[in-house]
């Protein structure tokens, strides 16, 4: 009697000493093979499948590993929120949870963030050790653990990162035209320089005579990308490694925001992008029951902007001090006189997490107008700019043909 096919699997389980150990399993799926690790004593960290056939080893390149983005994690807080007002343990949620996320890379952390809770550890602390999880994640989480409204604080996390992907999908939508256009304009450029501009060259040297000067510069450059074309591939890639690296020196970082802000077209998309992100974070983690020196150490943290972060930064000072927010806001430029006013309504009236709300919609709908005027304003501008470019070089290459008619005129 034939007998069906089963996949092997490598797991990583910790036994009831606490240590861990790995090995091997055959069996039809992932579920068969956690229920025998348990049957065995064992609770499963991780399970993965093992390609049949020859074993490899896998490959990893730098920078393009496995990722835990924001989309995962708003799904993971939806689905654990909803688990837990149900009824499920915390354990027994953690275990679905690690069974049925499509991400290996968080059915992994899930698995381990389920294991040091079942030694005892509190989840906020368990979740801490792993970088998946961003500092507003954990500091909410700790405070619905303390206020025992751990399914209400997950709910709102979810809300806050389908917020904060909604925001970065509305900067893609407006940087994406201009970015394909640019694109565009420079692989058209090498293409004419490489292979078109010196078909013209041995016409020019068999006419003889001086050419004009756009055609020159023309023809160095198209001397310069034949001669360096090594060169010039990889200085993009050496630009942009240079550019991250340099992004993570804090004096360099605040600089670059500072410039991001004052950009004359997506100068003023950034900064409302800024604020709705500070506005939201902050009052999320109030809301939350989040000490408010604490909220503002975490908000600078996680604004993504070095001016408001610094500026984030000296208002948790004052208040440290004794001040309000609203006060030491209104010496920093960034912020702008309705943003200050909202929130001291807010302290006033002891609703500052609702103001913070307010103000995070308003920007929201301020970015989503900006990006439509943008995207509208910027089809003509960079159609005009690839136009330009591609009719200069033509130009620049029959010049020399009119000034050969002139004088056969």
């Amino acid at each position: 009697m034939a007998t069906a096919t089963a996949t092997s699997f490598q797991y990583t389980v910790r036994d009831r000493a606490g240590k861990t150990r790995n090995g091997t399993l055959d069996a039809p799926d992932q579920r068969v093979v956690a229920v025998k690790l348990r049957e065995m004593g064992y609770a499963p960290v991780s399970i993965t499948e093992i390609k049949t056939g020859t074993m490899k080893k896998e490959i990893t390149i730098p920078g393009f590993g496995k990722k835990v983005g924001l989309k995962d994690l708003s799904i993971f807080s939806r689905q654990f929120a909803t688990m837990i007002n149900s009824g499920l343990s915390l354990i027994r949620a953690l275990n679905i949870l690690a069974e049925q996320t499509d991400n290996p890379e968080l059915a992994r952390i899930i698995g381990e963030v389920r294991a040091a809770v079942e030694q005892g550890r509190p989840l906020s602390n368990s979740m801490a050790e792993h970088e998946a999880f961003p500092k507003l994640y954990i500091a909410m989480v700790r405070a619905g653990e303390t206020a025992g409204l751990l399914d209400s604080v997950l709910m709102r996390i979810a809300e806050t990162l389908e917020k904060d992907l909604e925001l970065r999908r509305k900067i893609k939508s407006a940087m994406t035209y201009p970015v394909v256009v640019l694109i565009m304009a420079v692989c058209l450029t090498g293409v004419m320089l490489a292979f078109i501009v010196p078909t013209f060259a041995a016409m020019f040297d068999s006419l003889g005579g001086t050419l004009p000067l756009p055609t020159r510069v023309l023809m160095a450059m198209s001397g310069v990308l034949r001669s360096f074309w090594y060169i010039i591939i990889f200085l993009p890639i050496g630009a942009w490694k240079g550019f991250v690296y340099a992004r993570k020196q804090p004096q360099v970082r605040y600089e670059l925001d500072r410039i991001k802000l004052k950009l004359p077209v997506f100068g003023g998309l950034f900064h409302k992008v800024a604020l709705a992100r500070f506005s939201r974070n902050f009052g999320i983690l109030l809301k939350a029951g989040v000490p408010i020196l604490t909220a503002l150490e975490i908000t600078a943290d996680t604004v993504n902007n070095g001016v408001i972060a610094n500026a984030t930064n000296d208002v948790k000072m004052s208040v440290k001090e004794g001040e309000s927010v609203a006060a030491p806001l209104s010496s920093h430029a960034v912020f702008p006189p309705m943003v200050v006013q909202m929130i001291a309504v807010g302290e006033e009236t002891g609703a500052m997490d609702t103001m913070l709300g307010k103000i995070a919609d308003f920007y929201d709908s301020e970015v989503t107008s900006a990006t439509e005027s943008l995207t509208a304003m910027l089809e003509p501008l960079m159609i005009g700019v690839l136009g330009g470019i591609v009719g200069g070089m033509v130009i620049a290459l029959y010049m020399p043909m009119f000034k050969i008619f002139e004088l056969i005129e």
